[in-house]
């Protein structure tokens, strides 16, 4: 069925809309620290995709009972279980704008808070929550195919950074058991309790009854996806790091490049397709929340439900906030209640069935795709290549800029006497920073760095775990800059025989234009980090000197 009318949708776009609404919540929460891992995580999301595709047939059977629950239930219990699945709208709703709170300062609007963010997330999906089901599908018929493509090709290009040494670590951890294997499967099972929601959906799908092909191919689809993620994410970071890591998608992102280097801050793009899924995951929450209100005779959510989702996802209580409680919520109160409530509908339901609009709003949300706290290029210092050493001080950094005028061949004939370096030194890298905002007119831009160039005397003395541990916080760095050592760092990015090149492209054209059997094998941040993380130790970097006026690079 390609094409819907009367406010319907077909099975595609149906298809479409599961993507759209599931792939990126899973993306960003669903791997991790504490979350589903190994291959007790591979194996609990196969045994739960089995259970999941069991379940669908179940929920095909319930649809007439979900049409107007206070007739199915009666008056009371009917507005009870209405109240029990907006709760769980509401929370889940609040979850994934905490999420979005934490991500979108770290990874692109640095110095915006996250309670704005949140705010005008819930103003943007709130919009239109009372619209049809029509205008839902045709966002998803648009949108969803270039989601999927995109999370497929980022999938692709992150292949090469894989390693087959860093995938063996995870079956040397040996985390499998019949323990973990339970835990995962039923982790499964309560990310994707969202299901529940179909049968206020099916009313407004053409043939629903064979809607049940669809809904299960979607959940094999991100099933397939979630299965290449906990496979592909151990052999990029390897074991060690990626049990630390909260969010180790975003990561992954920075180094998802295409080839060549062709667009600078590549990962923007595809935060953009993730953040796109999550706030129309959002929207979609609020719009069956107000079905739900209305089904039940609970009057409107129109308004007061989005206010209550934004209150939620900002305030705390002791310290606490619906981030701590969100899972226990999900496995020990909303998946449990759920299956006990849909048995009951199965036993006492009358079998009448209602149509009744349900559908979501989704309206267009590339609202975060500005730049960084709105700063114009021309504002920004962008350096292409960091030193970092020992000084008496501490730490001595040394940012080595790019001449822009001849980089862009701009340049006037003149002789320009601009340094193309700027040392700072300092006691700890806050005090660096706080220098460096004394000091200097632009701001200072990370997202652009290819050369990291440590010093012997960091290296000796161990002052570059200190450093490691600043760059992991740094969200604009990307873990495929390419590392050295240096006597000098600070002599280095001096250098000035690159016939206007900067030290940082200079560096990088050495070790990638060459042809493949030319072509010089460097040592990038990613690999550094998990060297710390299985070890504790450095990997063996490629050194740079100067002789004469040239520079070389020993491997």
């Amino acid at each position: 069925m390609e094409f819907a009318e009367n406010n319907r949708i077909s099975h595609r776009q149906l298809y479409r809309q599961m993507v759209l609404a599931f792939l990126a919540p899973f993306m960003l929460c669903l791997f991790g620290r504490d979350r589903i891992l190994g291959p007790a995580g591979i194996a609990g999301t196969l045994a739960g995709m089995v259970v999941l595709l069991f379940y669908v047939i179940f929920l095909i059977r319930l649809e007439p009972y979900y049409s107007d629950l206070e007739k199915s239930a009666g008056g009371f219990w009917g507005r009870v279980f209405g109240c029990f699945f907006v709760v769980y709208v509401i929370f889940t709703a609040a979850y994934l704008l905490t999420v979005l709170m934490e991500i979108v300062p770290e990874s692109l609007l640095e110095g915006v808070s996250g309670k704005w963010i949140s705010l005008c997330a819930v103003i943007v999906c709130a919009f239109g929550t009372h619209k049809g089901m029509q205008r839902r599908g045709r966002i998803a018929e648009v949108s969803g195919g270039l989601l999927l493509g995109s999370v497929a090709l980022m999938m692709l290009l992150c292949l090469g950074q894989s390693r087959i040494s860093y995938l063996m670590e995870m079956s040397v951890a040996r985390d499998f058991s019949g323990r973990n294997f339970i835990k995962s499967t039923y982790g499964v099972l309560c990310a994707f309790s969202g299901i529940g929601l179909m049968p206020f959906v099916l009313g407004n799908v053409e043939k629903r009854g064979s809607a049940g092909k669809t809904a299960a191919f979607g959940i094999v689809t991100l099933v397939g996806i979630i299965t290449g993620m906990l496979i592909l994410l151990p052999a990029v970071f390897g074991w060690n790091r990626l049990l630390t890591e909260q969010y180790p998608v975003l990561p992954l992102l920075a180094g998802a490049d295409l080839p060549g280097n062709v667009l600078a801050r590549f990962d923007v793009l595809w935060m953009g397709f993730l953040l796109y899924s999550m706030l129309f995951a959002v929207g979609s929450l609020f719009h069956y929340g107000h079905q739900i209100i209305r089904q039940t005779h609970l009057g409107s959510g129109r308004y007061w439900m989005a206010a209550v989702v934004y209150g939620l996802s900002v305030l705390k209580f002791r310290g606490w906030g619906i981030e701590d409680i969100y899972g226990k919520y999900l496995a020990y109160v909303f998946v449990p209640g759920m299956i006990l409530l849909q048995l009951f509908l199965m036993m006492r339901g009358k079998e009448k069935r209602k149509k009744k609009t349900a559908a979501a709003a989704g309206i267009s949300m590339l609202l975060f795709l500005s730049g960084c706290a709105g700063i114009e290029p021309e504002k920004r210092m962008y350096p292409l290549a960091l030193g970092a050493d020992a000084s008496t001080e501490g730490f001595e950094i040394t940012y080595g800029m790019p001449d822009l005028p001849q980089a862009t061949g701009q340049g006037k004939e003149e002789k320009n006497d601009q340094t193309s370096s700027l040392t700072i030194t300092g006691a700890d890298f806050a005090e660096i920073e706080e220098k460096y905002e004394r000091t200097q007119e632009k701001y200072l831009d990370m997202g652009h760095l290819q050369v990291l160039i440590l010093g012997e005397e960091l290296l000796e003395n161990g002052q570059w775990l200190t450093l490691l541990d600043y760059l992991m916080d740094e969200p604009f760095v990307g873990e495929n800059v390419y590392v050295f050592r240096a006597k000098d760092p600070g002599e280095i990015l001096e250098w000035k025989g690159g016939s206007g090149t900067s030290v940082g492209e200079y560096l990088v054209g050495m070790l990638e234009n060459r042809t493949s059997g030319q072509k010089k094998k460097g040592v990038t941040l990613r690999e550094v980090y998990n060297q710390r993380y299985l070890t504790g130790g450095m990997v063996i970097l490629p050194r740079v000197r100067i002789s004469g006026t040239k520079l070389e690079v020993w491997m």
